[in-house]
C-alpha cells in the first residue's frame, strides 16, 4: 500500500525523521562505547543491548525516510559529515562516567516515551506503526534508566554527588532535544507530527516528577537551545571511529 504525502509534507518528514534517526544513531554508539567497561557484568549486557535497540530505532526512521526520497540508510550513516547530521548535542557528548550516561539515557529516553506516544496518533501510518514498534523496547528502556537514577541519587555520598555533577552537565542541552524543526510546523497541519512544543512540556514534566522523586532539582536551562545545525567538536571525533571501516572499504559487502 502506498501512503501519499504532498511534496512539502514529505520534505518536511524527512527532516524529521533524519533528527530522530541522528539522534539514536549517535546515542547508540555512546552507549555502546560501555562494552567490556561497565560496572556490572549484567549492566555491561543490558547497556549493550539499549545500545543495539537505538541502533535499531536509527534504521527503523532512515528506512521510513527511504521511502520518501530514495536515500540509503548505510550512505547516510557512514559517509555524511558532522555538518550534515541532525543529532541533538545531548547524544554526542562523551560518554563520561557511569551516572553521566545512564542519566543522559533517561533523559533521552523520557523523551521518547513522550513523543513515541504522541507518534502513534499520526495520520502517516508507516510513521504510526514504527513508533509503537520502537515504544514497547522503550519502556524496558526507561523502566531500567529510571531505577539507576534512583539507585545513584540514594547510593553511596559519592553516587549522589556524580548524579548531580552529570544532571548539571546535561541539563543545559535537554531543550535542543525537544526543540521544534523549522518544518516541523507543517507536519503538524497535516496530522503527521504532534505538537512538538506539546511533546516537550510533557518531557519537562515527566523528568522533573522523576528528579523531584529522588531529591533532585532540575537546573535553569537556556530558553533558546540554538538548533540543529550546530554540533559539539565531540560529534566530530566519534564520526571519525563511527565510520572509519566503511570509509576505508566503501564496496564491501556483509557475506
Amino acid at each position: 500500500m502506498t501512503h501519499a504525502l504532498a511534496t512539502d509534507v514529505a520534505a518536511a518528514l524527512v527532516a524529521r525523521l533524519t533528527a530522530m534517526a541522528d539522534d539514536e544513531l549517535i546515542l547508540g554508539h555512546r552507549d555502546a562505547e560501555w562494552t567490556g567497561h561497565a560496572p556490572l557484568l549484567e549492566e555491561d549486557i543490558a547497556l549493550a543491548n539499549i545500545a543495539q535497540d537505538e541502533i535499531g530505532h536509527a534504521v527503523l526512521w532512515l528506512e521510513l525516510r527511504s521511502q520518501l526520497d530514495d536515500s540509503d540508510p548505510d550512505a547516510l550513516a557512514f559517509f555524511r559529515d558532522a555538518g550534515d547530521f541532525r543529532s541533538s548535542r545531548l547524544v554526542e557528548l562523551p560518554r563520561g562516567d557511569w551516572a553521566f550516561t545512564l542519566l543522559r539515557q533517561f533523559l533521552f529516553d523520557a523523551h521518547e516515551a513522550e513523543l513515541l506516544a504522541a507518534l502513534s496518533g499520526s495520520s502517516y501510518r508507516p510513521l504510526a506503526e514504527a513508533a509503537g514498534k520502537a515504544a514497547t523496547e522503550e519502556v524496558f528502556h526507561l523502566r531500567h534508566t529510571g531505577l539507576w537514577l534512583e539507585r545513584l541519587a540514594h547510593g553511596t555520598d559519592e553516587s549522589a554527588a556524580r548524579i548531580g555533577a552529570a544532571l548539571e552537565r546535561l541539563a543545559p542541552y535537554l531543550p535542543q532535544l525537544t526543540e521544534p524543526l523549522p518544518s516541523d510546523s507543517v507536519l503538524e497541519r497535516a496530522g503527521v507530527l504532534p505538537s512538538m512544543e506539546a511533546v516537550g512540556r510533557a518531557t519537562r514534566t515527566r523528568i522533573e516528577g522523576a528528579l523531584a522523586a529522588v531529591g533532585l532539582d532540575l537546573p535553569q536551562v537556556p530558553a533558546n537551545p540554538g538548533g540543529r545545525e550546530r554540533h559539539t567538536e565531540d560529534l566530530v571525533t566519534l564520526l571519525i571511529d563511527m565510520q572509519a571501516v566503511a570509509r576505508a572499504d566503501p564496496e564491501a559487502e556483509a557475506w
